[in-house]
């Protein structure tokens, strides 16, 4: 009884090689469609087409060609049942024990800019997940192969029948794991066409959320040592370890962190972060000056921390940072001298981001109990050409300057988050303290602890201030100017408790928390 093998592929990499074993060391009878059937006989190998193998002819411009009894009978047939097994003699069914194929490109067809809905439509493959799942079903009797990664595997359990089975099994958690990315790409994709493009914004909140993404990798545990955590998705498209210890949950965390917060801005900037919390950020007019001015905002907390720029790092400063203890360094480039230095630290992880540093569209997921929370990334700063000076006093043009890199900066503490600064750097930082008010003494207490003066500083907050006693605060510390949301039911009494102390303040009408 001839052994048949059922081979229609989109990616033919690999393909012939493989199929060439299938024919000469294991005995198989090709079935094959289309390309990937002329590509087999082009390679001379004995193939025969479905439509010839049904004796059903391809139709609707191949829509129809493998949806046949005897292709589905051929892969659902229950080996271990006679009465199967005789309704498929009768039939006229041969029993197809090995199936490869791997889907009509959907995904990459509409990344592509300008596709149409037709030519997306075209590239809904129906015949292939039919076959991938009929196959998987029954995966006690037939192997199925939906990625040309696994030829390999596939050849070495065919010569060693008794791992076979447990192949199998793999393979066929491997197809319905591709099956339902590729269902839920075409949802995705055809709600965003149901939104239209005045409602383009919502397209991410479908009603019936799937979220699918491949395992990057497992890490060694997640927040804690008795947490077990994995990567998923498309991490390490986004940035390259160039050296150092393999990057932990916590890593990462702090590395999304960074890359947010440089993204941010345009000049030469250093930014030290420490538990997602930056704890100096700098701008000037090279690395080097902006990493005194960062570093000098807390020489303690940077210790174990992560450090991100926006432009190549250089020998200069690489022979500063490697001084101190540091996790991750993360720039758009790394010259050959620096790299040189930072090889002397073995642990040290050093990051390229490779598409450079710069915010993205991505939306937030947080899982919560009994489900999760999906959310827009907070992008924006606002509209500057709206802000407003609520206060007698109006900025000077040194304190508008540091209002909006304080404003920056603050966006990215946890709430309660109070950012003391000085034209492009920051002086002090508090961060996630439950009243407000607290927030700033730590922030006051760190710029003290520094050496660093802050009269004449200006404070953002990133919310509203609920009372006037963290204004105060502020202004005894020797700010004189702020920048916060407004929209507290006691604005008045800040605003008066602003003026008072000769304050000048800035109500941007939007806010920042970040929990």
């Amino acid at each position: 009884m001839a052994k048949y093998a059922l081979l229609s592929v989109s990616d033919k990499n690999g393909l012939a090689d493989f199929a060439t074993a299938l024919v000469r060391q294991h005995g198989y009878t090709l079935l094959s469609t289309g390309g990937t059937a002329r590509l087999l006989a082009e390679r001379g190998l004995p193939v025969t087409e479905v439509s010839q193998h049904t004796g059903f002819p391809e139709m609707m411009e191949g829509r129809v060609k493998t949806l046949h009894p005897k292709i589905h009978g051929g892969l659902l047939c229950r080996r271990d049942k006679p009465e199967h097994l005789a309704q498929a003699a009768k039939a006229g069914i041969d029993l197809i024990d090995l199936v490869v194929v791997n889907l009509y490109p959907f995904e990459a067809t509409v990344a592509k800019p300008h596709v149409t809905l037709e030519e997306a439509i075209e590239n809904i493959d129906i015949g292939g997940p039919s076959m991938l799942r009929s196959a998987a079903k029954n995966h006690e009797s037939v192997t199925v192969v939906c990625d040309p990664a696994d030829y390999g595997a596939v050849l070495a359990a065919l010569a060693q029948p008794a791992a076979l089975a447990e192949l199998r099994r793999r393979l066929a958690l491997k197809v319905f794991q591709r099956t339902g990315r590729y269902d839920t790409a075409i949802a995705q994709y055809l709600e965003a066409q149901a939104a239209g493009p005045d409602l383009a914004a919502l397209a991410g909140f479908p009603e019936n959320l799937t979220l699918t993404y491949r395992k990057a990798q497992s890490l060694r545990y997640g927040e804690n040592p008795h947490q077990q955590a994995a990567l998923y998705g498309s991490f390490h498209e986004h940035f390259q370890q160039l050296q150092g210890k393999e990057l932990s949950y916590n890593n990462i965390l702090d590395i999304t962190s960074a890359t947010y917060l440089i993204g941010e801005f345009q000049r030469p900037t250093v930014a030290i972060l420490k538990h997602t919390n930056p704890c100096g950020v700098a701008s000037a007019d090279t690395l080097e000056a902006a990493w005194e001015k960062a570093f000098a905002t807390d020489r303690q907390a940077p210790f174990g921390g992560i450090i991100v720029v926006n432009r190549t790092l250089e020998a200069p400063l690489a022979r500063t940072i490697a001084e101190i203890f540091t996790e991750v360094i993360i720039a758009p480039r790394f010259s050959d001298e620096a790299l040189a230095i930072f090889a002397a630290k073995k642990n040290l992880r050093l990051m390229i981001a490779k598409g450079g540093l710069g915010a993205d569209s991505l939306r937030e997921v947080r899982s919560v109990v009994g489900g999760m929370l999906v959310q827009d990334r907070n992008a924006t700063l606002g509209d500057p050409s709206k802000f407003k000076v609520v206060t007698k006093r109006s900025p000077t043009p040194e304190e508008w300057a540091g209002l909006m890199f304080g404003w920056i900066v603050g966006k990215h503490v946890k709430s309660n988050a109070i950012v003391y600064c000085r034209g492009e750097q920051t002086l002090g930082v508090g961060a996630g303290q439950m009243a407000r008010v607290d927030s700033s003494r730590i922030a006051v207490w760190k710029a003290g602890a520094a050496g660093l003066d802050l009269k004449g500083s200006v404070v953002a907050s990133e919310a509203l201030f609920p009372f006037a006693d963290g204004l105060i605060a502020a202004a005894d510390a020797g700010a004189t100017a702020a920048i916060q949301p407004g929209g507290s039911v006691r604005d008045d009494e800040v605003i008066k408790a602003a003026d008072e102390r000769g304050v000048a303040m800035v109500f941007t009408g939007i806010r920042h928390f970040k929990h």
